[in-house]
């Protein structure tokens, strides 16, 4: 048997080979809207799923397509579908399970603007969301209920640095006869690959350590391949002759691969929310370095969380990686590379402190986004959690003392340098 290849080798090969018509070993920017058919008959065994091929760049394009089969490949998936952001990647997930009525479960402990599009932004679709502590399996169960139809977390919640017992969770939702959707944005499958835990779906913002640059959004999709989409006809999209696809049985034509093509054949088709192939070429030549990049966030993040929780003018760090973390030994057996480099801290001062310090910066960028080489800091309870009631933002891990960072790949000296004089100037 030929010995599977490894994670690094993956993250520069994987859905990638020279171009047959030009040799170029990376992988081209194909800046087209359309593909030219051989003949009608290949028009139509492309539009009947009968053969793999491009159509429209709304719904495939040869280096969107690179870019799912890498991260695929990376996370342990049957297939993968790129979109045009992590939010886009939320509802392309859910998109071909939910129906009017419908909910998902979801943890308390998510990223603000997934609270808010869980709370609100869903409900225009009919469908709504239960938030529940997921520290707490038995409370779990009792949510869900016969129009429940996923179970939603992160695998280190953005952005107090909360780990989930990922295998505790898949046994609920397995008892269910649900998918288990898995954001795994801050950990990326170099830290944890959600699926040898049991996810079924694994999402992405692309736009953070995947590309790892900060110069493009995007998201993916990952489907494990391994969900009986029809055992209990909760998911007709998948299990009965799809109305929206002349009637085509996705599950029972495409097996494994029938959430990623209904994906790309009802979802990108319908909902629009495609990536654009520039985009994908950025994100592919970010991930080359995934697994580099990743040691040096850790890494960094050990030693600048170790300083901050040692400082007299912070209350307390959230990172996992602390022995002090009530996640600590979960973090281990999650993430056992390491618990990523997202986490908050407490400036004693509150609120009033937290944005002196923000104010005080000079190496750290106050920007609204994580997983970029640079160092990011923001204070969560006035910008990306200010939507929240503050029951809800300390929930989410977001209290109006807490301020968020997002260590990168800098030499670490230099930013425990940055957050001293910071808090010097926000504690004085």
């Amino acid at each position: 048997m030929t010995k599977p290849l490894g994670f690094d080798t993956l993250q520069v090969h994987a859905g990638s080979s020279p171009d047959p018509a030009t040799g170029a070993r990376q992988v081209p920017i194909y800046q087209t809207t359309a593909y030219v058919f051989r003949d009608a008959d290949h028009a139509a065994a492309l539009f009947n799923l009968q053969e793999v091929g491009y159509i429209y760049s709304r719904l495939t394009n040869p280096t969107v397509s690179a870019l799912a089969d890498r991260i695929a490949a990376l996370e342990g998936g049957a297939g993968a579908i790129c979109c045009s952001s992590g939010h886009a990647a939320q509802i392309m997930a859910l998109f071909p399970l939910m129906s009017p009525g419908c909910n998902v479960v979801a943890s308390t402990r998510l990223y603000g603007g997934t609270i808010q599009q869980f709370t609100n932004t869903i409900r225009k679709f009919g469908w709504s969301a239960k938030f529940v502590d997921f520290d707490d399996p038995d409370a779990i169960a009792a949510a869900i209920d016969d129009n429940t139809r996923a179970v939603f977390c992160e695998t280190i919640a953005n952005p107090g640095g909360y780990v989930t017992d990922l295998p505790a969770i898949a046994k609920v939702a397995d008892a269910a006869g649900l998918p288990l959707i898995v954001d795994n944005t801050s950990a990326t499958p170099y830290l944890c690959r959600p699926i040898e835990h049991g996810a079924t779906l694994v999402v992405h913002s692309t736009t953070k350590y995947l590309t790892g640059n900060g110069t493009v959004t995007g998201g993916a999709v990952v489907d494990s391949g391994k969900f009986d989409w029809s055992a209990s006809g909760k998911f007709p999209s998948l299990s009965e002759p799809e109305p929206a696809y002349h009637g085509l049985t996705f599950h029972a034509a495409l097996g494994a691969m029938a959430f990623t093509f209904h994906s790309i054949a009802v979802g990108l088709r319908d909902l629009g929310m495609t990536m654009n192939p520039q985009g994908a070429h950025y994100t592919l030549m970010g991930i080359e370095t995934l697994s580099l990049r990743m040691q040096r966030h850790v890494e960094n993040a050990v030693k600048v969380a170790k300083w901050l929780e040692a400082d007299s003018r912070v209350d307390f760090v959230t990172y996992p990686g602390l022995e002090s973390s009530p996640y600590f030994d979960r973090a281990k057996k999650i993430c056992p590379k390491g618990a990523g480099a997202l986490f908050t801290f407490a400036v004693k001062g509150g609120y009033d402190a937290c944005v002196k310090l923000v104010d005080n910066v000079k190496l750290f960028s106050h920007v609204a986004n994580l997983g970029d080489t640079r160092s990011l800091i923001i204070h969560s309870a006035s910008t990306t959690h200010r939507q929240l009631n503050e029951e809800q933002q300390v929930a989410a891990g977001a209290a109006p003392n807490v301020v968020r960072l997002s260590i990168g790949i800098e030499d670490a000296e230099d930013l425990i340098a940055d957050l001293d004089q910071a808090l010097a100037a926000a504690t004085a």
